[in-house]
């Protein structure tokens, strides 16, 4: 009887203790925070898209999404319109005639550098638009668009409001941020933010623009510059541009002939 007496104390001790033991876990369980608070994310570059699109010429490019925004990462090379109408070698300048050229003249920069093109070519048939979207294909893949202005100003923007693709102090400082890392002719630029000062810390935000420079019946700032149509015209002779220069911090907005042969990236609808 004692020894069944002692048998059920042990056992009483055992389940006491294991209550005990349950209760403190709850206690400490309950004052743990339910959730981590996260930690602010800072943008370290823009989400890049492998092989995003596909031109009528079988050429793929990458994209970048940029806030709202999915641009190419790359500048287009086709030299079709997407329902397979060609395009014309530019042997010299037109505004009336759709052409493209090849920048520096060298049909090997095609690959890396993309084409030139002249505002008849990129629009094709489409009338100028500050829309946004533009909704103008012009030159572009199905399924993508030409940039308005208003286009251009939204992701500028949109990169001047990230602290970490601004260079220094200034406010407009993007040109590094977006220019890219190879390509630049080292001209010994003393401003720090500038494409050619040290390029390898280039193109935190992937949209990665290549010096193709530009033709206007010639080549010229190859190497040294880049730019890029919008689908608004200023006047019945100039059209809306971008361009980055390599000693430049910023990345300029400009009204410019329409003849010039400039470099196009093109916008997802």
């Amino acid at each position: 009887m004692k020894r069944n007496l002692s048998i059920i104390l042990v056992a009483f001790c055992a389940i006491l203790l294991a209550a005990m033991a349950c209760n403190k876990d709850k206690v400490e369980k309950d004052n743990t925070p339910s959730e981590t608070p996260e930690t602010p994310s800072v943008p370290a570059g823009g989400e890049i898209i492998t092989n995003a699109v596909t031109d009528v010429d079988g050429n793929s490019y990458d994209a970048v999404k940029l806030g709202n925004q999915v641009w190419m990462a790359e500048n287009l090379k086709t030299t079709k319109y997407a329902n397979g109408t060609s395009l014309q070698l530019g042997t010299d300048y037109s505004s009336t005639t759709a052409l493209f050229y090849y920048p520096d003249g060298n049909e090997n920069n095609k690959e890396d550098y993309g084409l030139l093109y002249n505002w008849q070519a990129v629009m094709g048939n489409s009338a100028s638009t500050y829309d946004n979207p533009s909704g103008v294909q012009g030159i572009c893949p199905d399924g993508w668009h030409m940039p308005s202005e208003d286009e251009w100003s939204q992701l500028l923007k949109y990169v001047w409001g990230q602290n970490s693709y601004l260079c220094g102090s200034g406010y407009y400082n993007i040109a590094k941020a977006m220019a890219s890392t190879t390509g630049w002719v080292d001209h010994n630029s003393e401003e720090p933010c500038s494409p050619d000062y040290d390029p390898s810390t280039n193109n935190i935000t992937g949209f990665a623009a290549v010096p193709a420079g530009l033709s206007d019946g010639g080549a010229s700032g190859f190497g040294s510059s880049a730019y890029f149509w919008s689908a608004t015209e200023f006047s019945t002779t100039n059209a809306y541009a971008k361009f980055l220069e390599y000693n430049n911090p910023e990345v300029t907005g400009l009204s410019t002939l329409k003849f010039k042969g400039f470099s196009v990236r093109c916008v997802k609808d």
